[in-house]
């Protein structure tokens, strides 16, 4: 009985030196994930490819090789990712006949070739349209934390199954927030990228536009490892984060104060000497909407035309609204997206780094329709993007990092926003504040030994 390696660095590292075998980490990660996903976050276990690889990356140490820096680790990802000779379906059923893909996505390919090993396609909201992956077709995913409670989306299952600690990695795509929503609720690592950063060749579009795909880890060293290896370059060291500031107004409303006195710890702590207002962004929030329905709509018009009552119900009735959204409407949106893009990269001028809540809240219970946060009565599903959404129309990095908080606590987590191109910064103030005890490296709820 041994105890697999926590992190990706010390995985790799395990495998390359020969102190440990891919196929034994394989094979002790399917058999958690197969005996341990109590939360429904897998939507297929891919066993005999990820014997396969990982026979590949021993074969490599055996040989006196290099099989790359993320030798033998295993990783996840969500179901909108080609895998070679599996059916992406998005999570929709009527996908679930399409053929099967004739090669994996751009970054599962990249990944694989750094030596990692792929395990499992994990559970999503259809066709990346929500927040709470919710999933009449395949189910909803819960919480690793409280399996009561929801653990958020699009990219829930991804970020279950990490939260859980059933994985070290695992990949998503964030349009509105879909990677930052799920990792805050899941106490989790999760990264938007830069727009254009890493390539999203191979993983099914919802809104060109804004689609990126990043990562998910259980610290910000793993993530910065997968990153470099997505992104095709090493990251750079980008130095201390001198010039920090708090987002005010719409992102300091409507936010739980657990949150907001976490983002003042960690103010403090890296001397944020102001606070920032961008006055567009209640209209960017409300921009992003029209945006993300209107281009939706029309990409599965057809569909729609042809088969509604195939559709996840509450995505039928977005796609269906934002397809009859008037040209003048989509205009006007694209314009407030532009103006408060303007605001956003002018607050980065004059500071490396603004803090901002992830979510408003901690995860909401299932059954929950409302939750009271600041007095107000927000939707305990569509206002888990309240402070994400508005932020994804500028196309910066932004990494969500998870509080330090009491055991009994629930995740929740800040985003760290830069400039483009300064993901490496991002990087370097998550670990710094996890040296500060300002956010968490904690181990997972369901972490156990291995047989």
């Amino acid at each position: 009985m041994t105890r697999p390696a926590a992190t990706a660095r010390a995985i790799a590292a395990d495998v390359r030196a020969g102190r440990r075998s891919a196929q034994a980490i394989a094979t002790e990660t399917l058999d958690r994930i197969a005996t341990q996903d109590r939360m429904n976050a897998t939507t297929r276990l891919l066993r005999q490819r990820a014997l396969a690889d990982a026979m590949r990356v021993d074969a490599v140490v055996a040989a006196g090789g290099d099989p790359g820096p993320l030798a033998g680790v295993p990783f996840a990802v969500k179901d909108l990712f080609d895998v070679a000779g599996e059916t992406t379906t998005a999570g929709a059923r009527q996908r679930a006949a399409a053929p099967p893909a004739t090669r994996d996505a751009e970054v599962v390919a990249r990944l694989c070739a750094a030596g990692a090993v792929l395990v499992a396609t994990t559970n999503m909201d259809e066709f990346a349209y929500g927040f709470s992956t919710e999933n009449s077709h395949y189910g909803t995913t819960r919480n690793p934390h409280d399996p009561e409670r929801l653990a958020g989306g699009s990219s829930g299952g991804a970020a279950a199954l990490v939260g859980a600690g059933l994985v070290p990695l695992a990949l998503g795509s964030d349009t509105n927030g879909s990677i930052r929503v799920p990792a805050s609720l899941c106490g989790v690592y999760g990264l938007r990228p830069s727009f254009g950063a890493v390539s999203v060749e191979g993983a099914y579009p919802f809104v060109e536009r804004l689609d990126t795909v990043g990562g998910f880890a259980r610290s910000p060293e793993d993530l910065a490892l997968a990153h470099a290896v997505m992104h095709g370059r090493a990251l750079r060291p980008a130095g201390a984060a001198s010039r920090v500031a708090v987002l005010g107004g719409w992102f300091a409303a409507r936010a739980d104060a657990t949150v907001l006195a976490g983002i003042d710890r960690i103010a403090v702590h890296l001397g944020a000497g102001s606070s920032v207002v961008l006055p567009s962004a209640a209209a960017a929030r409300s921009a992003g909407f029209v945006l993300t329905g209107a281009e939706g709509g029309h990409r599965h018009l057809a569909a729609l035309r042809r088969d509604a009552m195939a559709f996840e119900p509450a995505t039928r009735d977005r796609l269906i609204a934002g397809a009859l959204q008037p040209v003048a409407a989509v205009r006007e949106a694209e314009a407030v997206a532009e103006r408060f893009t303007a605001e956003l990269l002018a607050a980065l001028s004059g500071h490396d780094l603004l803090l901002a809540p992830s979510t408003p809240m901690s995860a909401p219970r299932i059954e929950a329709t409302t939750i009271v946060v600041d007095g107000e009565t927000l939707s305990a599903r569509a206002d888990l993007g309240l402070h994400t959404q508005p932020l994804s129309l500028a196309g910066v990095p932004i990494l969500s990092v998870p509080l330090c908080l009491p055991e009994d606590a629930m995740p929740i987590g800040v985003q760290l926003i830069a400039a483009p191109g300064r993901e490496a910064l991002l990087f370097e103030t998550a670990s710094a504040l996890v040296a500060a005890g300002l956010v968490a490296c904690a181990p997972a709820p369901q972490e156990v030994e291995a047989a």
